[in-house]
Order: C-alpha cells, then sequence, then structure tokens
C-alpha cells in the first residue's frame, strides 16, 4: 500500500500558497491566532518553565534565531518544542474533530521554527501549516478510534504533521518527504496513562510531537532515509498501533487529499478552557440553565449521555487532583460552570479544586454511554444532557454542533474576548496588544517573512 503514501507525499512536496481557496487562508490565519494567544497564556506554566530548564541542561540554551513564547531565542528544534507545548498547557488550542488531533499545537510550532530559520514568507508558511494539518489529520483518521483508546493522537499523527510542515518549509521533494515522515513516525510516542496520576505527560507528548517533525525533516534535508510506507506498511504505525484491526485498501485510500477540500477548513476553535470531551454536555448544561433560569443549587443531577471515548478520556481524571486533570474531568467541569456559568482559564485555579459548591456539585454529574452519540463520534462530537431539577422537573438538550466547531464558530468579537482572556490570563497586558497583534496575525499572508511577531 505505499502508493497511497507516495501519493500524500507528492502531494505534500508540490502543494503551495497559490493553490489555496481564499477561505482556506483565511481560516488558516484565524487558527495560527488562536494558537499565538493560546502560547502566550501557556508560557509561564510550572511544567513550561520546567521544560526551558531541561533544555538549558542538555544543550539546547537561549541562542539560535526562532522565537519561543518565553522570549528567549533558540534553535528551532528547541523553539518548535517549547513553544509546542506552551500553546497546548491551558486547553484552549484547536481540534479537529474526524482525527481528534490537536494540530495547530504541533504543525505551527515546527512550521514556524523552519520559517525562521530559513527566511521562508509568510506565505510559505501558511501553505506548509496547511500541508501540515492535512498529513496530521489524514493520519489520525486512518489510525482511528482504536488507537485513540491508548494513543494520543496529538502526538503520534500530529508528529507526521510537523515533519511534513517542516519538510515543506525546506523545499523537499517527494523521496524527501517519504524520508521526513518515515524518520517522523518511527519517533512516535504518546500513551493516556498519565491521566490517571495527573501527570505533566500531555504538554511533553507535543512538544516531542513538534521537535521531533524538525528533527525529521532536517534529517531528510541531509539524506537521512527513512520508511517510505511508515503507516501502512507490514510493519508501520498502523500495524503496531491499531492491534488486532486489519488494515485495508479501503482504510489506505482515508491518506488521500480530495482535490479542493482542505482538512485545516474542518478544524474546531475551543471556547471552554477544558477537554473537548467535555463541551457537548457543557454547552447542554449552560444551554438549559439560561432557558429555565436554574442556579446550581436547583439542579438535582445531571445526566451526561457521551460517546465511549468521553468516558475513556475523562473517566481517570475525575478525581480533580490538579488544576489541569481538573480540565478532564466531567464533573468538576460542569460544577465550575454551574457555579458563574463560566468555564474560561481564571475559572480553574488551585482555589477552585477547593471550592465546596463545585465539589458537591460534581458529584451530581453522571455520564453513561450513548450508542447514538457514540456512533456519530469522531465525525460528530455530541451530547445528550438531561438535568432534574430538586422540583422534580426533567430538562433535556441534545447538542449537535458544539461551539466552536464548523457550523458553529466563534465570532469575531468572542474570538477577541477569547485572546483577551488568554492575555490577561498570562499577565501580558502591557506587553501585548491583543487589537494590534491580532491585526497583525490575520494579515499574515502580507509578511515578507515570520520574524517580529512577538
Amino acid at each position: 500500500m505505499a502508493a497511497e503514501t507516495r501519493q500524500l507525499a507528492a502531494w505534500a512536496a508540490r502543494l503551495s500558497y497559490a493553490d489555496l481557496p481564499k477561505a482556506t487562508v483565511e481560516a488558516t490565519k484565524r487558527l495560527f491566532a488562536d494558537w499565538v494567544f493560546c502560547a502566550h497564556a501557556g508560557a509561564s506554566y510550572r511544567v513550561i518553565t520546567a521544560m526551558e530548564g531541561m533544555a538549558s541542561d542538555v544543550g539546547g540554551g537561549a541562542s539560535g534565531p526562532c522565537s519561543t513564547f518565553s522570549g528567549a531565542p533558540r534553535a528551532p528544534y528547541w523553539a518548535a518544542y517549547l513553544n509546542a507545548g506552551a500553546g497546548h498547557v491551558v486547553e484552549q488550542d484547536d481540534l479537529h474533530n474526524a482525527s481528534v488531533v490537536h494540530p495547530a499545537t504541533v504543525v505551527f510550532p515546527a512550521a514556524w521554527a523552519v520559517a525562521q530559520a530559513r527566511g521562508r514568507s509568510a506565505r510559505e508558511f501558511i501553505a506548509a501549516s496547511v500541508v501540515g494539518y492535512e498529513v496530521a489529520c489524514r493520519a489520525g483518521i486512518l489510525l482511528g478510534r482504536e488507537h485513540y483508546a491508548v494513543w494520543h493522537v496529538t502526538s503520534t499523527a500530529g508528529t507526521l504533521g510537523a515533519a511534513a510542515a517542516a519538510a515543506s518549509l525546506l523545499n523537499l521533494d517527494t523521496e524527501g518527504m517519504l524520508n521526513a515522515l518515515g524518520s517522523a513516525g518511527t519517533q512516535t510516542a504518546g500513551l493516556w496513562d498519565f491521566l490517571a496520576s495527573a501527570a505533566d505527560s500531555k504538554q511533553i507528548h507535543c512538544a516531542h510531537a513538534a521537535g521531533t517533525g524538525v528533527q525529521s525533516a532536517f534529517l531528510a534535508a541531509h539524506g537521512v532515509t527513512g520508511s517510505h510506507d511508515i503507516l501502512l506498511g507490514k510493519q508501520g504505525m498502523f500495524a503496531g498501533m491499531v492491534p488486532g484491526v486489519a488494515l485495508s485498501s479501503a482504510d489506505a485510500t482515508r491518506l488521500l487529499p480530495v482535490p479542493g477540500k482542505f482538512q485545516i477548513d474542518d478544524s474546531s476553535f475551543k471556547f471552554h478552557a477544558s477537554c473537548r470531551h467535555t463541551h457537548p454536555s457543557a454547552d447542554g448544561l449552560l444551554a438549559l440553565m439560561e432557558a429555565h433560569d436554574l442556579a446550581a443549587e436547583d439542579i438535582e443531577r445531571v445526566d451526561c449521555h457521551v460517546h465511549q471515548e468521553a468516558l475513556n478520556v475523562l473517566g481517570p481524571a475525575e478525581a480533580a487532583a490538579s488544576v489541569h486533570q481538573s480540565k478532564f474531568s466531567m464533573g468538576f467541569v460542569l460544577g465550575v460552570l454551574a457555579n458563574g456559568r463560566s468555564a474560561q482559564l481564571a475559572d480553574f485555579t488551585d482555589a477552585r479544586l477547593s471550592d465546596p459548591a463545585v465539589r458537591a456539585f460534581q458529584k451530581k454529574v453522571h455520564m453513561h454511554l450513548d450508542d447514538k452519540v457514540s456512533a456519530a463520534f469522531p465525525a460528530k462530537w455530541t451530547a445528550r444532557v438531561v438535568v432534574t431539577t430538586t422540583d422534580g422537573r426533567v430538562l433535556e438538550q441534545d447538542v449537535q454542533t458544539p461551539k466552536g466547531d464548523p457550523g458553529n464558530s466563534l465570532t469575531d468579537a468572542e474570538f477577541l474576548g477569547k485572546w483577551q482572556r488568554l492575555i490577561d490570563y498570562a499577565g501580558r497586558n502591557d506587553s501585548v496588544d491583543v487589537k494590534a497583534l491580532a491585526r497583525d496575525l490575520l494579515a499574515l499572508e502580507d509578511r515578507a517573512d515570520m520574524n517580529g511577531l512577538l
């Protein structure tokens, strides 16, 4: 099945800015802007500071042509590594539904680092980012739900996307692109087990994916070869990471780009500052509270009918022992939302972890597998929320298109509000003018290079 991998690589190697519809360019710029503000908010997190210390200890110190959100310039590998972690830690970066990949936080840092290192234009950066999204998302769709049950797809399929974006900016041909993907794929990693102990691994997953993607592209540029069928080969990623599932010819065609269609157009923006699996239920609860003017104390019970993957990912985090783990607890997220009708960054704090009102509401929330909801996943992330009030009413809300999905995206005002909250959270109001930076990022294609954005 190497033919499909080669066709994807050939497409990735030749795509240029001139091939992109205006709508795709606009989507790419807005996704990049959204990720930049997320990375500003995450740059001072403890885990990111620790990663910076590690980078310095192992020889990745503050020297190089590439911007980082800490302010210290780095070499391409380390800039991609650190920026990827910073962009993901606040849990507000994008999500591509069908692949369950967070593409922005692995593709953009890799592409940005290489663009700066090689003096590429913003238009070349945009085209390379579209390439990275396409490869990451198509790989995630191929690997599927069985893979996602154990593996964090952003860090497996995402490594390929980062490599493809970097290889595009290095002007690698089809053979070079295949070599970059081969080296990236053989180094993929990222297991979900960290959730049970509230570990920091999720940020390491993204950092490793972005950094390894850059490394793999440069290896290919220097003549290092890799598997030319890393996804579909008999001992490739699908064989090793989707055990017990036979790969068919129909499966392999999922890798093939569709003329005139780009996966980046289907990525969702995150409104709530929590795991995307909580969002449909959060939207449902909020809709019922607003429609019926309910307060938290008016609610006796909340039943969330969800897909299997929500149970798999959210279940181990229900204890909500840390701020980051609390964003993966359905009960805690809905408890925060019920006690303030908001689940934004400022609503997830150490103080909130011990808030008796939130913890009491958490116990009222129950998740159930819903066959209809599960059958729609991952193409559609839906939920059915049933609220039982203290006076005996039973209220129900179906959520078919969560806030931020294509078809229910944020308005311009909502984007600016989100981005301002991210900068407020980062404490960077004195150094970052949100409206001015947004204006620059949304006119990105006019820039001769990718310097001077921070």
